[in-house]
């Protein structure tokens, strides 16, 4: 009696660890001290300020290259308010030389920038209660410099 008791007493502690470990972190993000993971991020994001202990989510994350010359696109976790990163964003990215394209504050914010022959777009989401205050999500391509006007006939 008592060892089939001890055997499903220790079915129970295996499913809930199981479960437990089904809900931690997938190890996907840079991970060291907060200086070691933001040498990663900018050797893979090169000169693009990044909000204070934001970290990358790398299972939503499509990054080709690195430096001042990838493509692709980068989500982040951010531990500010989507207001206060949408004004970190506006107030770093020119004083990095970057150009203010386009800014929308809305629920979901939209800023544009471009910086020689570069574009980065950043959205700003709120995250969910148990994730991140907000999820930041920069697209950076070259710019499309074969784009010509249309011509009138």
């Amino acid at each position: 009696m008592i060892k089939i008791h001890t055997l499903k007493l220790s079915a129970v502690v295996l499913s809930l660890s199981a479960l437990l470990g089904a809900c931690a972190s997938s190890g996907d993000s840079p991970t060291g001290t907060p200086q070691e993971v933001q040498e990663v991020q900018a050797q893979l994001l090169g000169g693009m300020p990044l909000p204070a202990a934001s970290k990358i989510i790398g299972a939503d994350s499509l990054i080709i290259g690195r430096g001042d010359s990838w493509v692709g696109r980068v989500v982040l976790s951010g531990v500010q308010s989507p207001t206060d990163i949408y004004a970190f964003f506006q107030s770093e990215y020119p004083t990095a030389g970057w150009t203010t394209v386009s800014a929308v504050k809305s629920k979901t914010s939209i800023l544009v920038f471009t910086k020689g022959d570069r574009t980065a777009t950043v959205e700003l989401n709120e995250g969910s209660l148990t994730g991140p205050k907000t999820l930041i999500t920069i697209t950076s391509s070259p710019k499309n410099a074969n784009v010509v006007a249309p011509s009138k006939k």
